[in-house]
C-alpha cells in the first residue's frame, strides 16, 4: 500500500493536539503531536511518538523528560507554530514547574521523566512515567482528516 493511502487512513482518526516540551541546552525545545496516548494506571505511564528525522527527538532523549501541553481550541496557532506550519512570528508563554517548560492555557500539562524508549520503524516511542498533573477548563482543540476543528 502506498504511503499516502496509509496517512489518509490514519486521518480518519479524530485526535486532540498536543505540544509536547522540554528543556535542553538552557533552550526550550517544542513540537507538535498527536501521537499521544495512556498506558498504564499503575505506575501512571503515557506514551509519546517522534519521528526520526524530528528535532525534537534528541532533544528528550538529552533531557529525559518532557511536558504532554494538551491544547485548549483557542491555541491552535500554537500548535501551527510548533508544527512549522506558520509564518507569523508568535510569542508563545511559557511557565514553568521544576524548570520544566509548559504552555500557559493548555488544558492539561503533564510532566514526564523517560521511563523507557523503544525504535518503532521511522520513529522512537517514548513512555514517560507522569511526575505531576495542571488541569485547566476548556475545549479541547482537535485534529480530523489533516483540518483542524472544535466540539461542535
Amino acid at each position: 500500500m502506498d504511503d499516502r493511502l496509509f496517512r489518509s487512513a490514519m486521518g480518519k482518526f479524530a485526535t486532540g493536539v498536543t505540544v509536547l516540551t522540554t528543556k535542553a541546552d538552557g533552550i526550550v525545545h517544542g513540537m507538535t503531536a498527536n501521537a499521544f496516548m495512556s498506558v498504564s494506571l499503575n505506575p501512571k505511564l503515557v506514551m509519546i511518538s517522534i519521528g526520526e528525522k524530528a528535532r525534537m527527538l534528541p532533544k528528550i532523549q538529552q533531557s529525559q523528560n518532557f511536558v504532554i501541553n494538551i491544547l485548549s481550541e483557542e491555541q491552535e496557532s500554537i500548535s501551527r507554530l510548533f508544527a512549522g506550519q506558520s509564518e507569523e512570528k508568535l510569542d508563545v508563554e511559557f511557565d514553568w514547574d521544576n524548570d520544566r517548560p509548559l504552555i500557559k492555557g493548555s488544558l492539561a500539562s503533564i510532566f514526564c521523566d523517560v521511563y523507557s524508549e523503544q525504535i518503532a520503524g521511522d520513529h522512537t516511542v517514548f513512555i514517560g512515567e507522569v511526575k505531576e498533573l495542571l488541569l485547566n477548563e476548556g475545549k479541547p482543540l482537535l485534529f480530523y482528516s489533516g483540518k483542524y476543528g472544535g466540539l461542535s
